[in-house]
């Protein structure tokens, strides 16, 4: 798990209640660095940066993210993949980073597909698709 950029290992299973807002993804939420190893999964990688890193990582993930997003639209076919990288771009300038890496997980998935790629290691951001219109 990753709260506000700080790493944590459980040892034993734990209930934990935040009562404060927090930045955090765990288990199969996180890629690795090794695991961001295609476009759609370095834009994962750079947003999810701007979510549960530093200030200055969210910063500089943010950046990276806006100019992966800008190439990978530049190089698709697909008008759906646009408009969703131009969501996941707009979610995270408005600082809802877990919602951007909801939509980039959509095109993990496509991108998988299209290079004709088994999706077992997509982050587990929510377990079903959303629907085009979300």
């Amino acid at each position: 798990m990753v709260i506000n950029g700080a790493p944590i290992r459980f040892r034993t299973k734990a209930r934990i209640e935040l009562a404060a807002r927090a930045r955090f993804l765990f288990g199969k939420q996180i890629m690795t660095v090794e695991q961001a190893d295609s476009p759609a999964r370095r834009i994962y990688f750079m947003l999810q940066t701007a979510y549960i890193g530093t200030e200055e990582e969210r910063r500089g993930g943010l950046l990276a993210a806006r100019e992966l997003i800008e190439a990978f639209q530049g190089s698709t076919t697909s008008e759906l993949a646009r408009d969703i990288l131009d969501r996941a771009l707009a979610a995270a300038s408005e600082d809802d980073c877990y919602r951007a890496l909801k939509l980039v997980r959509r095109i993990i998935r496509h991108e998988d597909s299209v290079l004709g790629r088994v999706s077992d290691t997509v982050p587990a951001v929510e377990e079903h698709m959303q629907s085009a219109a979300d």
